[in-house]
């Protein structure tokens, strides 16, 4: 398949590395399962990297393999729409250390011939930043002209601004932050507690018994999802109701544990169909992965200095719901980036969604990045 088709394409390359981690580690090979949409144009100048958040994939705008569902950011990317193929040449990677191709736990490793489960390296999100890199390189793409991402992808846009200035052009930065809090922290330890809790993930060698602890990973799914919503947006679809009227013969009540508030089932049905799509493992990871995120750590715990010199063009959207990445963590990166003098702009919007709305119909933020990205040449 050439590179140059308009549509989407779901590649895999194996490079033989090795991939420096900041564990000390050294990985080889390092596999990138990706997706690319648009032509790259003659100077490889149009080139937009997308970075997905923690349980996404390279599926960015064409449909998921395993669930058959539309790609993730279809609003933001297609035809007529701020990221437009006709304009753009859009690459989409798997993360390091996830599950739809790129090298993570379920990988074979090369010295056994089986998966590494929990033999993989711990890998940061600068380690995925790297990773990228090397995929972009294999592509022979320079420069990008815009890196774009929201939460864990947010991370990853942040990282290569700092880890690469001379290679980013633009970075839009979307509902994430410079490093996890405690409170993040505690929410994926709850997580990694309930997958490891379960006797199915037999210290993570489940591979080969093809029967994964899908339990935990259901409970930690449940979790983390509901740091994704709002109080007000739960209250507006659920509220306290149940699934079903009292029995309306006698008006009688029923008393239990099963799932007798729609919120419950909503939750349940959220960790049910989770596990059909991800790995335990990778879960345990990538959330790992972002909670060692501290961008001002490795700068002398100034996080100005990440982007000092910086001629890259920061766009940092945040929105009034999200308490997973409040506005402030966005508003602290402006401060750094203003105090390095690097050029950014930053709007919060209004959403009732929570975090998630970067993933959902919100019109005002395609706007935003339509106008940023058409300032900034594209």
């Amino acid at each position: 398949m050439s590179e140059d088709s308009r549509f989407g394409l779901g590649r895999h390359v194996n490079l033989p590395g090795p991939l420096p981690l900041d564990s000390g580690a050294l990985l080889a090979p390092v596999e990138i399962a990706y997706e690319t949409y648009g032509r790259l144009n003659a100077d490889a100048s149009n080139a937009v990297l997308i970075c997905h958040a923690l349980t996404g994939d390279q599926h960015v705008a064409s449909p998921h393999p395993v669930t058959g569902k539309p790609g993730w950011w279809t609003r933001l990317i297609g035809p007529g729409k701020p990221i437009d193929p006709e304009r753009h040449f859009v690459i989409c990677s798997n993360a390091l250390g996830s599950c739809m191709g790129s090298s993570g736990p379920a990988s074979v490793d090369p010295a056994t011939g089986a998966p590494y489960a929990m033999r993989f390296p711990v890998i940061t999100i600068a380690d995925m930043v790297r990773a990228q890199a090397m995929l972009l390189d294999h592509l022979g793409i320079g420069r990008l002209h815009a890196v774009i991402g929201g939460s864990m992808g947010g991370m990853q846009a942040l990282g290569w601004a700092a880890i690469f200035p001379d290679r980013v052009k633009s970075a839009v930065v979307i509902a994430s932050a410079a490093r996890h809090s405690a409170q993040n922290i505690a929410f994926h330890e709850v997580g990694r507690q309930a997958i490891m809790a379960d006797p199915k993930w037999r210290g993570g060698n489940y591979y080969t018994e093809q029967d994964p602890p899908t339990a935990g990973l259901a409970v930690a799914r449940m979790a983390a999802h509901i740091t994704y919503l709002s109080e007000a947006g739960l209250t507006e679809k659920f509220g306290r109701r149940f699934q079903s009227r009292p029995d309306k013969a006698t008006g009688a009540k029923s008393f239990g544990f099963d799932a007798d508030f729609q919120v419950e089932s909503y939750l349940r049905h959220q960790g049910i169909s989770f596990v059909d799509r991800f790995d335990a493992n990778s879960y345990l990871y990538i959330t790992r992965a972002t909670d060692y995120f501290d961008l001002a750590e490795d700068y002398g715990g100034y996080l100005a200095n990440a982007f000092r010199g910086s001629a890259t063009r920061f766009c940092l959207i945040s929105f009034d719901t999200d308490w997973l990445y409040p506005t402030s963590e966005s508003r602290a990166i402006v401060h750094a980036l203003n105090a390095a003098s690097a050029q950014a702009s930053f709007v919060e919007l209004s959403s009732p969604f929570g975090h998630d709305a970067f993933l959902l119909d919100v019109p005002e933020m395609n706007r935003v990045i339509d106008g940023f990205l058409k300032a900034n040449g594209a």
